[in-house]
């Protein structure tokens, strides 16, 4: 789901640019982390559903990717 978020957000967002261009813009503003952010909020949606199933397990899977998506940010962040 987050590299589907993150395809809908360059969508909206490259004005003309190509996706390697794209990239390259993006690390050179430094706004990856950020857009790592955005782009791991849309398994909120995911998680909600999961949880409405009443599918624990697979609501679970979420919140670890979640977790785990969350420490790779805030590593990218720090260095």
């Amino acid at each position: 789901m987050p590299v589907l978020a993150f395809l809908v957000f360059f969508l909206l967002t490259h004005h003309g640019l190509s996706i390697g261009d794209y990239f390259r813009k993006v690390e050179d503003a430094g706004n990856i982390s950020e857009i790592m952010s955005v782009s791991v909020f849309s398994n909120i949606i995911i998680f909600l559903l999961f949880n409405r199933l009443d599918m624990l397990r697979a609501s679970r899977g979420v919140l670890g990717i979640t977790i785990v998506w969350a420490f790779a940010v805030f590593a990218i962040k720090l260095f």
